[in-house]
């Protein structure tokens, strides 16, 4: 990732038509700390200069959210579900996993791995037995880069509103709305 420079931020924040004072309250940042950072005269922390480029973004609608790219439908077994049920629902819908729901709340994932490490006979019991950590949840503001830093160290991601699950995002989404 190649950062911008003071002039980098300046050029864009002015070809947006952007004030200084705007882009601080977008950013959450005050307009002098702005004015300083396009003057050269400080060097921002990491996270300070990311919600600065966030803002650009947004100002620029190239933001790409959660809310945009998660399926509603929310294909999902519960904890007293049997294996055979989550099992049947994988196949139906060709999935390798599926979330564990408790009244929308998310409490676990139950993948064919899970199934398969379970030993034999396990048709019978309640996913609770077999099934894995919950997959991570996002809120629906939450950018892609953030779902898709998730996604390389989980199979979905779950979108939550007030602890409740509205959507979920898998690698193929990421890769279908950015082709």
């Amino acid at each position: 990732m190649e950062l911008p420079t003071p002039q980098d931020l300046r050029e864009r924040r002015n070809t947006l038509g952007l004030t200084q004072s705007a882009l601080a309250d977008a950013a959450g940042v005050s307009q002098p700390l702005i004015a300083r950072i396009e003057g050269g005269d400080v060097d921002p922390r990491l996270s300070t200069l990311r919600r600065i480029v966030e803002a650009l973004d947004e100002a620029e609608g190239d933001v790409l959210r959660a809310g945009d790219i998660m399926n509603e439908t929310v294909i999902h077994v519960e904890p007293d579900s049997s294996v055979r049920e989550a099992v049947e629902a994988m196949e139906d819908e060709a999935y390798s996993q599926l979330p564990v729901l408790q009244s929308g709340i998310p409490v676990g994932s139950i993948s064919q791995s899970d199934v398969i490490h379970g030993g034999d006979n396990v048709g019978d019991k309640p996913v609770s037995e077999l099934m894995s950590e919950s997959f991570p949840t996002v809120a629906r503001d939450a950018t892609v880069d953030e779902v898709r830093n998730l996604l390389d160290h989980y199979k979905a991601v779950m979108v939550t509103e007030g602890g409740e699950t509205i959507g979920i995002i898998t690698e193929a989404d990421v890769a279908a709305q950015l082709s």
